[in-house]
């Protein structure tokens, strides 16, 4: 059993490892329903990035993707997370509850991957739901199956990453099957769920037309999706691939030139997709 840490305050950017090393593989997990202890990266408390207003946003660990451009590898895996009690996030959450309310915020949990800590992270939206809070939840949907309606019944907003529209493409970039996120993405069009899709655009790997193309068509006719966001590629994760002896196959690209996201939010919205 990992020995219970301390909820951190911090950011994204910050370098996380071996801080649980006798957690379970993300990929062997098995949730016991319960959720009263899970494994965090940190806490930032005042985003407004990760949907409306005002934001405390939990990072989560545990991800089964393996994004090449992924700027947070130290959430991949369990071992390198705090373990924690959901009762401290929620006592956390709710000294702050006052000035997300009075901001229009909320809570967002992102990762990592939140479906990895199922019933922890439901847990905790449970209980920001009680305090009157917004909820959403950062994912890339492939494991969307687990999610049933009560877990998405307490989130208000899903953060959905489509990473490309082409199969071959996604199985590159993420080591995955694209297919479940793209079911999960029809499930909550059926619920009427709101749906801020994101897309990473990263030059000679997903910028291609036919792939922005094929989100744009996806996404168009789904009237809960109410944003899809571009998200320039950025090297600010590139010393953590470093620091943990993994191969970073990114290194040569310095970033998206504007220009080039200027053209693919153009391309999402004259499919008729509101975009920025």
């Amino acid at each position: 059993m990992s020995t219970i840490g301390a909820l951190e305050a911090g950011n994204r950017h910050d370098l996380r490892v071996g801080l649980s090393p006798d957690a379970p593989d993300e990929g062997d997990f098995q949730d016991d329903g319960k959720g009263a202890f899970g494994y965090v990266h940190s806490y930032e408390s005042s985003s407004r990035y990760d949907g409306p207003g005002l934001r405390l946003v939990l990072f989560v660990s545990g991800c089964l993707l393996r994004c090449t451009y992924c700027h947070n590898p130290d959430t991949w895996h369990l071992k390198d997370g705090t373990y924690i009690s959901a009762q401290q996030v929620i006592v956390r959450l709710r000294s702050f509850a006052p000035a997300l309310r009075s901001m229009d915020g909320g809570l967002t949990i992102s990762g990592g991957e939140v479906m990895v800590q199922m019933a922890f992270t439901g847990r905790i939206l449970a209980a920001a739901k009680d305090m009157g809070l917004h909820t959403a939840i950062e994912t890339s949907g492939f494991l969307g199956a687990k999610a049933d309606d009560r877990y998405l019944s307490n989130v208000d907003l899903v953060l959905l990453d489509i990473k490309s529209s082409d199969p071959a493409t996604y199985k590159k970039v993420t080591g995955r099957e694209l297919a479940p996120t793209l079911r999960f993405a029809e499930r909550l069009a059926e619920m009427g769920k709101p749906v801020w899709v994101r897309f990473t655009l990263v030059p000679g790997l997903t910028d291609d037309p036919k792939n922005v193309e094929g989100i744009a068509k996806f996404v168009a006719p789904m009237k809960n999706v109410e944003w899809v966001e571009v998200q320039p590629f950025h090297q600010l994760g590139a010393f953590k691939w470093k620091a943990m002896n993994l191969p970073y196959e990114l290194a040569d690209i310095q970033g998206t030139p504007p220009e080039l996201t200027k053209r693919v939010i153009e391309q999402f919205r004259q499919a008729g997709c509101r975009a920025r």
